[in-house]
């Protein structure tokens, strides 16, 4: 059975027994403590722990999920895998125990089900949980010595923290003697695979450690049902195959890519597990490419980035140096198409990002490996074995070396690395970025007191849609160390109110600015965010007087500021309908920012675009605005959205109702929850103002609207108009009087170039005669100036103007723009005597610099540097 009629069955047969079926959420969530959804129930998690009631008595999912903490297990063992699906039924106060087992079993064996051979499934039980035996004695006749009895570690629930939690129970299926010994799960959990897991969530728990210890409080007001079968597990058994590398979803990509490293699936274990390496990697990719995540250096981003370049890796480490991607990404699009279609109509995108990566990373190992060779010579120079901590982390931050490839070529070439070192300023790194993220959000380090303000006094009643201005109390005060009861004048404080109609920074749009003004104090709003689902916070500074919590307030957005980031906002949208209706759907925004008169958008494409196709988007924008066309904000259920081609952003999540917002009808449809214009013409003018890469197959383009915008062009056209006079030339000659400028420019450069490296060379005679003799080898120092190919030509004349038969090295500096360069140059007799050019260059040049054992060359010092640098050539050579 294919997995994805597996799939399929599953979400029938619940579906057949009351079931709404839940769409799975995007991998990406904003569960603030997750950076992907890593099991099926995280996007019921509101349901179940009560914090919000459940739209549905039951439901079920397939939800995809990616989990890497054990990431360097992949591929080591066949039970590990960074992507999954997981089949999920959940039962919010409805369905129990009984019903729980019984349809598991029922699903499980039926001949309409999964047919599995009931008299080889084994299930695991609470060593208390007399309940769940005796149902599972009844409904299945399972005999008591298949019904395991185990104990908290295995088979209880929580979430890790106060709250829900209760007794699981978890089938397993015998996959007879060839694969372990006989005896149950307790003896051999590869022979007894599991494959479904029951919760039963019936118990509160209060606080204490670990997954035991901690004291039960009581029973739940309403019990919850949440289970997860393991797709890829239960496809491994119906397939009849060893493991999940070999189900038919990630198979053809394993075969693809020992086909093009002509490796064979099973012939030797290391390249075995290069190969499942690559079969997970590319697929969790693929999924995390199509929910929209983008690689990048930071979170989401940064795992994407690390499973795409172990890809890589695996691939050229079997032996194939040429680009992988564009042959497996298009197969592992072949493989989850069938259960996830949009895949395909998504593939340039997701392609496009993935290719641009690779290629990135093939000029990152070349970079990279240069500065890893430098740092091991040093360390063997120097007498040591083991690369410092920084070098380490050098590598991984500026070059993007993943830390696991470092400690691998180090290994290759007999050094060990300072992993302590490394993973301290790692540590310290993140701990920066968090702490800035925090700050930056919330204001405060800790939501703790801001969950108390939620909990006691309900989500914010947010007016941004409907009202500039509203009547406002003062719920809370919070600095820096927690809840004040007053703020006085030049304070910076965080002010939660009771309603706003300030709009929190989301979706790309940044908050409103305005102002707080009550009987005793005025405050300006600074900023405004939602650290909460349903919580709006407003950092602000108390300009007069004193604000105290209970305050009355008048909450007064800018009417401007708000004017220009509705019209930023709309002009988002028709800068990204114009992008995609000049350069077709795979332009499909990953990002933007916008505020008043500016905004930014992030899309995938490969390669800059072009003058005149900038020029046919920014046409295309301002077309719609002289248009007029009308925007409309309505609400909808996701489904209703999506069947009117309303355009989902990535990274976002949804609701079962959102806002469509369209401009001109299905011209621009997009869910959003900012604020607009209510006709296009409104924006004014959208000016582009550059157009850039923001990583590997990822462009930006920024443009200027509104007032701002019409400010920009108005500039360009003085500027035009100031050359034009300047040139004493008409407007419309201005390109080719300034190219005919630029070319004669460029003669005067190149002649003015050679005659200085003529004068150079020149002095190789002169400098040839200075030589000292260091230890029987010819030494020649100078320096001149210009660049680098000038430095070379002399310090060639010069050591060819020596004796050929006494080892000779003419090292000669050269300085330009305030930066040095050094070019080192040795003859045959002191390369046979053991001297190398590239070792003395990256000698003189604390490790910078590269070439061959003739001529070598180095940079990175200033100028002024360059004498000290060349006197030390002498002991140099000495200790050589």
């Amino acid at each position: 059975m294919r997995t994805a009629d597996i799939r399929s069955r599953y979400l029938d047969y619940f579906a057949e027994r009351g079931h709404t079926v839940v769409p799975s959420a995007p991998l990406p969530t904003p569960d603030p403590t997750l950076l992907f959804v890593n099991a099926g129930m995280v996007p019921f998690k509101p349901y179940l722990t009560g914090e919000d009631l459940a739209p549905w008595n039951r439901a079920t999912s397939v939800q995809k999920c990616v989990r890497t903490l054990d990431i360097e297990e992949v591929g080591v063992t066949t039970r590990h895998g960074s992507f999954f699906q997981m089949n999920g039924n959940f039962s919010f106060g409805d369905y129990f125990k009984e019903e729980a087992i019984a349809y598991a079993w029922e699903l499980s064996t039926a001949e309409s089900g999964y047919g599995l051979d009931p008299d080889r499934i084994w299930v695991t039980v609470h060593h208390t949980d007399d309940e769940s035996r005796e149902i599972w004695r009844r409904v299945a006749g399972l005999p008591n010595d298949r019904i395991v009895a185990r104990g908290d570690e295995d088979n209880f629930w929580s979430m890790g923290v106060p709250g829900p939690c209760g007794p699981c129970s978890e089938l397993y299926y015998d996959r007879g003697p060839a694969l372990g010994r006989a005896g149950g799960p307790e003896v051999d959990e590869d022979r007894y695979m599991e494959f479904w897991n029951l919760v039963f969530m019936q118990y509160e728990r209060g606080d204490g450690p670990g997954k035991s210890g901690y004291p039960i409080l009581g029973e739940l007001p309403r019990r919850n049902i949440d289970t997860g079968m393991g797709l890829e597990r239960m496809a491994t058994l119906l397939q009849g195959v060893d493991n999940l590398y070999e189900i038919d979803e990630t198979r053809p990509i394993l075969d693809r890519a020992a086909d093009l490293t002509g490796t064979r699936y099973g012939a030797a274990q290391e390249d075995d597990v290069r190969l499942r390496v690559v079969a997970d990697h590319v697929r969790t990719a693929l999924m995390l490419l199509a929910d929209g995540t983008a690689p990048g250096n930071e979170g989401r981003g940064y795992v994407l980035r690390r499973i795409l370049r172990r890809a890589v890796r695996a691939v050229r480490l079997l032996g194939h140096q040429d680009p992988a991607l564009p042959e497996l990404l298009p197969v592992a699009r072949d493989c989850m198409s069938p259960s996830y279609p949009e895949l395909v109509a998504e593939f340039d995108r997701i392609s496009q990002q993935a290719y641009g990566e690779e290629d990135a990373f093939r000029t990152t190992l070349k970079q990279g490996t240069v500065v890893l060779d430098t740092a091991v010579a040093e360390a063997r120079a120097e007498g040591v074995r083991t690369l410092p901590g920084a070098k380490v982390f050098q590598l991984h931050d500026t070059y993007g070396f993943p830390i696991d490839l470092t400690l691998e070529m180090a290994a290759e070439q007999g050094v060990e690395v300072d992993r302590e070192g490394f993973t301290t300023l790692m540590n310290e790194q993140r701990e920066r970025a968090r702490a800035d993220a925090r700050a930056r959000k919330t204001g405060s380090g800790d939501t703790t007191a801001l969950r108390s303000v939620l909990d006691a006094n309900g989500p914010t009643d947010w007016q941004a849609w409907t009202t500039l201005e509203t009547e406002s109390r003062v719920l809370a005060l919070l600095g820096p160390a927690g809840p004040l009861p007053v703020a006085a004048t030049g304070d910076i404080v965080t002010v939660v109110l009771d309603r706003t109609p300030f709009y929190a920074e989301s979706g790309g749009q940044e908050s409103d600015a305005g102002r707080l003004t009550g009987s005793s104090a005025e405050a300006e709003v600074l900023d405004v965010q939602r650290p909460l689902p349903g919580l709006v916070v407003h950092q602000v500074r108390v300009t007069a007087g004193e604000l105290a919590t209970g305050d009355t307030v008048r909450a007064a957005v800018d009417a401007e500021w708000r004017l220009g980031a509705r019209q930023a906002h709309s002009g988002t949208h028709v800068l990204h309908a114009a992008l995609r209706q000049i350069l077709g759907p795979a332009a499909l925004q990953a990002g933007s920012y916008n505020r008043p008169g500016y905004l930014r958008l992030d899309f995938p494409w490969r390669g800059a675009l072009g003058t005149t196709v900038r020029s046919e988007v920014e046409e295309a924008a301002n077309r719609a605005l002289r248009h007029d066309l009308p925007v409309s904000a309505s609400w909808m259920t996701l489904a209703e959205a999506k069947e009117i081609g309303a355009l989902a952003l990535f990274g976002e999540t949804y609701g079962e109702k959102v806002r469509v917002v369209e401009i001109g009808g299905p011209w621009s449809r997009e869910l959003c929850g900012g604020t607009h214009v209510e006709h296009s013409s409104q924006v004014g003018v959208v000016a582009l103002t550059g157009e850039s890469s923001v990583g590997a197959g990822m462009r930006r383009v920024e443009a200027a609207v509104g007032v701002e915008g019409f400010g920009y062009l108005a500039r360009e056209r003085d500027l035009v108009a100031r050359i034009a006079e300047q040139l004493q030339a008409p407007k419309d000659q201005l390109p080719d009087r300034v190219a005919g400028l630029l070319d004669r420019l460029k003669a005067a450069d190149r002649q003015s170039a050679e005659l200085r490296r003529k004068e150079a060379v020149g002095r190789a005679a002169e400098l040839a005669a200075a030589a000292k003799d260091i230890g029987g080898t010819l030494v020649v120092t100078g320096t001149l100036e210009g660049d680098g190919g000038t430095a070379r030509e002399l310090a060639l004349a010069v050591r060819d103007r020596l004796d050929a038969r006494t080892p000779a090295v003419a090292a000669i500096g050269a300085e330009a723009e305030g930066k040095g360069v050094i070019v080192v140059a040795v003859n045959r007799a002191a390369k046979d005597a053991g001297t190398s050019a590239a070792t003395l260059v990256r000698a003189l040049l604390s490790g910078r610099g590269g070439g061959s054992p003739d001529v070598a060359q180095g940079g990175g010092l200033a100028a002024v540097e360059l004498p000290t640098a060349l006197d030390r050539l002498p002991t140099v050579l000495r200790s050589n």
